[in-house]
């Protein structure tokens, strides 16, 4: 879908990697490593996205790090994109209409640090049924060609939990 729509696969990798959770911010021998590109083509990709301010760029240490700039004007576009790439605006749709009393949605691990792996990590926060979930959550799988993991703890275990503190998490709703 996305390839229609730009030319470039390094930008549409940086589009996916860096708006899919405003919150990543990577540097540009990690975005290398993990595209399997050179630092120099990439480099050319962050620099014409930062300049044209879709990208915020931060110098900590020896590094600049890069991040979806979040006050862009077109921000809410690109990431709503990027979420319907992924799927992901589909999978938090689902849970929210027809799971009843849900009072968070969290996305974690891969995706959270916008990691396209195939499995999208889900934690539900609420009175939800997990089976219910796993009913909800297949035939998103099956139209999105990703693999769903689901987990389901209520309000109370997820105050006393700790599960986010070691896991990348994006909360979504």
């Amino acid at each position: 879908m996305l390839d229609k729509l730009f030319t470039s696969k390094t930008r549409i990798k940086l589009l996916l990697k860096l708006f899919l959770n405003p919150e990543v911010s990577s540097y540009l021998r990690e975005l290398s490593s993990e595209f399997h590109l050179s630092p120099n083509a990439l480099k050319e990709e962050l620099d014409g996205l930062s300049q044209a301010g879709y990208l915020d760029k931060e110098k900590r240490g020896r590094n600049i790090y890069y991040k979806a700039n979040a006050s862009h004007p077109f921000f809410p576009e690109i990431s709503s994109i990027v979420r319907k790439h992924f799927g992901i605006d589909r999978v938090i749709e689902q849970i929210l209409t027809h799971l009843g009393d849900v009072q968070g949605v969290f996305i974690l691990d891969d995706y959270a640090r916008g990691v396209d792996s195939g499995l999208i990590d889900v934690l539900v926060i609420g009175d939800v049924e997990p089976n219910r979930l796993h009913n909800v959550a297949l035939p998103i799988e099956k139209k999105l060609g990703r693999k769903i993991r689901t987990m389901v703890m209520s309000s109370e275990e997820f105050e006393h939990s700790d599960l986010l503190n070691n896991r990348p998490n994006w909360k979504v709703y």
